[in-house]
């Protein structure tokens, strides 16, 4: 099991930044990749930027060249950064924390989630 732990969400204007931080305990050694996910008011969780193997990254276009997600590993938890810049209006949403588990017997993975995070910008 891996438990996952949002911070650093919050209210700011539009043009601002925000960093959001995900700190992972638990199987740690079995997380394969990981991400942030957001869901807008009303509207379903959707991905938003992804980290494999820790250097491998993809992110949503909406956010491609505004927001960095990093990784950083310690011996007993794995951080997560979500860097955003430039937020604007439609990045209202709550931001969730994403880790995918290998099982520990057999193939596959499981994902596990955090509590979320609001971030709200205003226009």
């Amino acid at each position: 099991q891996v438990q996952l732990v949002e911070s650093g969400g919050g209210l700011v204007q539009a043009g601002g930044s925000l960093r959001l931080s995900c700190t992972a305990s638990g199987s740690i050694d079995r997380i394969s990749a990981m991400g942030w996910y957001r869901q807008p008011p009303g509207r379903q969780r959707e991905s938003v930027a992804r980290i494999v193997s820790g250097s491998s990254t993809d992110y949503a276009d909406s956010v491609k060249g505004r927001f960095t997600i990093s990784r950083d590993n310690a011996k007993n938890s794995v951080y997560l950064y979500l860097q955003m810049n430039s937020l604007k209006p439609e990045d209202t949403a709550v931001y969730y924390c994403s880790a995918d588990v290998l099982h520990r017997l057999g193939p596959g993975s499981s994902r596990s989630w955090g509590q979320g995070t609001q971030v709200t910008v205003s226009s």
